[in-house]
């Protein structure tokens, strides 16, 4: 075996790349070029292949970034670094569900025993970072952050930097968009703290959305003491919700309807429940089960009023006396009973 081909082994070669549903774009008949060992990793800086394409009309043409191994690592893209599963960055993936993400080694020898391991593991169907264990309940607040569908203003051309200084000569020949840049074009990550989750720009501002979300408004009665439990099913039981319930205050009692799937939590005191409310509002998960908590509706007080009968208007018809010397008599047919209007004369 010559030298070069010693020097090549362990490199990365690959026929498609991994790529998120926004990155492909969404023109069906793309064409890609592929370039084996075209480039290094930004990551591991090992030669890998890398491939690249147009994603749609009006669009700039984008490349793999990283190679498939540190692709696997985490989970995400080769181009964007955007969590495959929700399409969120590391950052914001890694910090909700609490999972430590660790780092490639920087040295030159560290760096390709790491990779090696990382690699038969990978073969073995082994998974580097495990978020099968994570908290249902953090999966669930990734859901309702990820997008629902792909974004493919993502994948626009930038913005040309001599129309922002008002010397583009180009015109509507240049390939770049002529536009002002938004806050949140002006800012830029570099990829290793996209891929490590380290001061990543666009991960702070999803974070500072996720501290503004909307809490659980207290009701205006202060009496209230009672959650509202939705979501229960048969592998949820009474002493399930007061164990987890416990550990905000003293429960006057718990009330469970398998039924209608739903369950209420009653507090002695307010504080207590609005404790609850705070911890458990949308990420409440009981024996992996997510539940959704809301504030207990309060009952009218007082006995209920009877109703009364109602008063014949003026144009209603009224019951005509009956003649004198006729006994009332339980009528056989409706036809026979003479109080009725338009009954036959007998």
């Amino acid at each position: 075996m010559s030298s070069s081909n010693l020097s090549k082994e362990g490199w990365e070669e690959s026929e498609f790349p991994i790529l998120c549903e926004t990155c492909l774009g969404e023109n069906p008949y793309m064409r890609m070029t592929r370039q084996a060992h075209g480039r290094e990793c930004k990551i591991c800086e090992r030669p890998f292949t890398i491939f690249r394409w147009c994603p749609g009309r009006n669009m700039r043409y984008k490349k793999t970034e990283i190679c498939q191994t540190c692709a696997k690592l985490k989970n995400i893209c080769q181009t964007c670094m955007f969590d495959l599963e929700y399409g969120l960055p590391v950052q914001v993936r890694d910090n909700i569900l609490n999972v430590d993400a660790g780092a490639v080694p920087q040295s030159d020898v560290n760096r390709e025993y790491f990779i090696q391991n990382a690699e038969k593991q990978l073969a073995d169907g082994q998974h580097y970072l495990e978020y099968q264990g994570a908290d249902s309940a953090a999966k669930e607040t990734l859901r309702r952050m990820a997008r629902k569908e792909p974004y493919y203003k993502r994948n626009r051309a930038h913005i040309c930097s001599f129309f922002v200084k008002g010397e583009c000569t180009r015109g509507e020949t240049c390939p770049y968009r002529h536009e002002l840049p938004t806050e949140q074009e002006k800012t830029k990550t570099n990829f290793k703290d996209r891929y490590y989750g380290n001061n990543d720009p666009l991960a702070k501002r999803v974070m500072e959305k996720v501290g503004e979300r909307v809490q659980l408004q207290p009701p205006e009665d202060p009496t209230v003491t009672s959650l509202f439990i939705t979501g229960v099913t048969s592998d949820i039981s009474q002493e399930d919700l007061q164990r987890v319930f416990a550990a905000f205050g003293e429960i006057r009692s718990v009330v469970l309807s398998h039924a209608k799937k739903c369950a209420f939590v009653n507090f002695l005191s307010r504080t207590a429940a609005e404790l609850a409310v705070e911890k458990t509002y949308g990420r409440l998960a009981v024996n992996g089960i997510i539940l959704r908590v809301a504030w207990g509706k309060p009952r009218k007080q007082g006995p209920r009023s009877e109703l009364a009968p109602a008063k014949p208007g003026h144009n209603a018809p009224t019951q005509a006396p009956l003649p004198p010397g006729v006994a009332q008599e339980k009528a056989q047919y409706p036809s026979q009973d003479p109080t009725l209007l338009g009954a036959p004369r007998q």
